[in-house]
């Protein structure tokens, strides 16, 4: 292994995989316990469907609010006591998590599982710090864009290993889900190398480990408000996917939930191609500021056809373009990532994490009214691509704020 860009970090492809590999598991985590989770609440809770639907929000809401509660702290701690025990302590508390609601016999302690399992899931800041430390400012980008790929990834094998695994019972998922923590975890231990040095390593205080103290700090930063508002924009829109995709698929074009499947599943494959391979092609010739405007403006036109779109067949044809505007959000990081000194990657990674969090969730209940505004019964107009206009809307939005004035390091 070479040395980082600031001496401080070996280089090498082990880690990056490590990396890869734990913030695919944290995205693949949330959707493997889909497919069962009605079935297990009313198992546990007993009831009706619908009430198993008011606990399943309330298990995501509450891992949504810990993971934005807790991301400046793991990421404040990582800054302090080395990216590699926040990540392989997170790891092996999150096997743990999986194997209690394995056997979780109260809702009670389903929902103390998932308030842990937001805090775990939290290590994302803490994983692309780590990238940020072994990156020179010309690889930031394409590095982030790992992360992104990741994620998409995990977005895909969730549900589909999540409703294979559901045959064989309810539990069946959460023991594959903490077996896969657990190997991560013994792959981290023989791979990830420290990043953080003494040169590096920064004292930690509380005022910068909670959302509003870090926000505060990163926001000393040259640009940083305004780029930190186009992230949050651009995170809101697009969380109209998982929120309202299976409602406006089966409105529209009447799909059945099969149909919607592969459909989300062609979507998270094309975004694992854009910010995992497509990126690394387009940052060297348009550069972070470039990318960030064409994926925002892409992705105004992408959520405005399918808005509009006439025909299924045109949505699945749709379905690639629409995952191009996710360049932005990789380069956008590596903007913020290049103007914040070294000892603060983690608290800035932790600060996003918070954001993307709110943007969680917000997200559903915005993109969901709205949905439900314009396809009720007695709605004025008919018309179930009213959330992706409000998405189209809120990009727009984004892109303005972006173009008003250059972010001094781009």
């Amino acid at each position: 292994m070479s040395a980082s860009p600031d001496g401080a970090a070996p280089r090498g492809r082990l880690p990056i995989l490590f990396i890869m590999a734990t913030v695919t598991i944290d995205s693949m985590g949330i959707g493997l316990i889909l497919p069962v989770l009605p079935d297990l609440i009313l198992e546990i809770e007993g009831g009706t469907l619908a009430g198993a639907a008011l606990w399943g929000g309330v298990l995501a809401t509450s891992f949504a609010v810990m993971q934005f509660l807790c991301g400046p702290l793991l990421g404040a701690l990582s800054d302090r006591f080395g990216r590699r025990p926040v990540l392989l302590v997170s790891l092996g508390v999150m096997a743990l998590d999986y194997l209690v609601m394995a056997v979780a016999g109260t809702i009670w302690l389903l929902l103390a599982a998932r308030i842990v399992g937001g805090i775990t899931a939290a290590t994302q800041a803490t994983a692309t710090a780590f990238l940020s430390d072994i990156s020179a400012p010309q690889e930031k980008a394409a590095r982030f864009g790992l992360v992104g790929a990741s994620f998409g990834l995990g977005f895909v094998l969730g549900p589909l290993f999540g409703g294979l695994l559901g045959e064989m019972g309810t539990r069946a998922p959460f023991y594959a889900a903490a077996a896969l923590s657990g190997l991560n975890l013994l792959l981290g231990l023989a791979v990830l190398p420290e990043t953080v040095t003494a040169a590096t390593r920064r004292p930690f205080r509380w005022g910068a480990a909670n959302p509003l103290g870090a926000v505060r700090r990163i926001g000393r930063l040259a640009g940083a408000w305004r780029l930190m508002t186009v992230f949050f924009l651009n995170q809101v829109a697009f969380y109209v996917y998982p929120a309202t995709w299976a409602y406006f698929t089966q409105a529209r074009f009447g799909w059945e939930p099969g149909l919607t499947g592969v459909s989300l599943g062609v979507f998270g494959l094309s975004i694992a191609a854009v910010q995992g391979g497509l990126i690394r092609v387009v940052q060297p010739r348009l550069g972070e500021r470039r990318m960030v405007g064409a994926g925002l403006a892409l992705s105004v036109g992408a959520f405005t056809a399918l808005a509009l779109v006439p025909s299924g067949a045109v949505v699945m044809a749709l379905i690639p373009f629409a995952a191009l505007g996710a360049i932005a959000p990789p380069a956008l990081k590596s903007i913020m990532a290049q103007a914040a000194r070294a000892d603060e990657q983690g608290t800035l990674q932790g600060v996003l994490t918070s954001v993307n969090a709110v943007a969680v969730i917000l997200a559903p209940l915005l993109m969901t009214s709205t949905f439900a505004a314009f396809t009720h019964p007695g709605a004025p107009v008919a018309f179930p691509g009213a959330a992706f206009l409000l998405a189209a809307l809120l990009v727009a939005a984004a892109l303005a704020v972006f173009a008003r004035r250059a972010p001094a390091v781009a």
